[in-house]
């Protein structure tokens, strides 16, 4: 699989979650425990632990991100 395939996945937010707290558990570790899991469950904690490792911008790009977007659209306004 190449291109952005996570870009595409249809899922339900917070459904792990939930699922990891009917059982007592936190939700990482939920996931590590089912990850082997058929079925949609296992897919979603395939998902999460694949999600886990992807890098996140870091919070001085979040804020210079939403600034240059707060730019963006006062210009376009004006």
């Amino acid at each position: 699989m190449a291109g952005k395939w996570i870009a595409g996945i249809k899922m339900k937010r917070g459904s792990l979650t939930a699922a990891a707290k009917r059982a007592g558990m936190a939700t990482m570790a939920f996931a590590r425990a089912k990850r082997h899991a058929k079925g949609t469950l296992g897919r979603r904690a395939r998902l999460a632990l694949t999600l886990q490792r992807l890098p996140r911008p870091s919070h001085a790009a979040r804020v210079s991100g939403a600034r240059k977007a707060a730019r963006t659209r006062a210009r376009r306004r004006a």
